[in-house]
């Protein structure tokens, strides 16, 4: 059975990963991340506490574990604190995932590394792994720049691009665009959604499924992993009001123009998801079955509680 470490495991993803893996038995898991574990079980896994920005405590657990494969989860994601913090999102993004390549080189580890659509400028999507990356963003530099160092490296690695990734966990280190829109209508709370940037939201269950598909056939190259539906962030946020039957008319349709973000954001991305569906046998859950998934889980966490 194939030994796998997850960096950032105490993600949304990471966690989702761990989950898959405690239910499907499939592979051994080292999960780390920085700080105490954050997942509600202790059993089925291995937990090592491993910071991605000490090169020196990265090979010491890998050289520990010894990994089959590494799913790098783990990065400074948030695109406006990106744009501000850049020397903290250039160390997080580029230079961990350096360290990570170097020692997957040296050890001849297949390294799945998960990067996402704002390589892209947003003036031609949906786009297929083929298209030549353009990113609007500092945040989609860094990943940019993360990319080349994968695909120049002389390790066996796969790249899953994502976008706009929503779920649910018990002990969520951060909000999703799905949850908070959730949370703000309950609230009674107005909102102002840009109607002229499209997405293709995907459910973290999906994303955790393409990595372990990955690993399982030690796939090479790009792949486009994310939702089935394309729609405008603000259609996103409807669909989540009429999924829980909320006041829409709390719901302010702006343009991108009008928010004074300090980052960039690119227009309409999406992906042609073909070749992972060919070749990784990757099959994604509607938006509204996403959604639907998720309100199941949130009830149990509650009924748990």
């Amino acid at each position: 059975m194939k030994t796998i470490l997850v960096t950032g495991s105490n993600g949304l993803l990471g966690q989702k990963i761990t989950e898959k893996i405690r239910i499907e038995k499939c592979v051994n898991l080292i999960a780390t991340s920085k700080g105490a574990d954050r997942f509600p079980f202790n059993d089925g896994y291995v937990y090592a506490e491993m910071d991605i920005l000490n090169p020196i405590q990265v090979r010491t657990v890998i050289e520990q574990y010894k990994p089959d494969g590494i799913i790098h989860t783990a990065a400074m994601t948030n695109v406006d604190t990106c744009h501000i913090e850049r020397e903290a999102a250039y160390q997080l993004n580029v230079i961990a995932t350096q360290t990570l390549v170097s020692l997957c080189e040296e050890f001849n580890i297949h390294f799945i590394h998960l990067s996402t659509d704002f390589v892209f400028d947003g003036a031609d999507g949906p786009y297929d792994e083929a298209a030549k990356p353009n990113p609007v963003s500092y945040y989609g530099e860094t990943k940019l720049q993360a990319e080349e160092l994968v695909i120049t490296s002389n390790a066996k690695c796969a790249i899953l691009r994502t976008i706009l990734v929503y779920g649910i966990v018990s002990d969520m280190s951060r909000s999703n665009i799905v949850l908070w829109a959730k949370s703000a209508l309950e609230k009674g709370n107005p909102l102002n959604i840009v109607n002229n940037q499209y997405r293709m939201p995907t459910f973290a269950e999906d994303l955790a499924d393409a990595c372990l598909l990955a690993v399982e056939t030690e796939a090479q190259g790009i792949f486009h992993i994310s939702g089935k539906d394309m729609m405008s962030v603000v259609e996103l946020v409807y669909r989540v009001a009429d999924f829980y039957k909320l006041d829409k008319s709390l719901i302010n349709e702006v343009s991108a123009a009008t928010l004074n973000q300090a980052a960039k954001r690119p227009l309409k991305t999406g992906f042609i998801l073909d070749k992972a569906m060919t070749e990784l046998n990757y099959h994604p859950h509607s938006f509204e079955e996403g959604i639907e998934i998720m309100d199941r889980q949130m009830k149990s966490l509650v009924g748990g509680q």
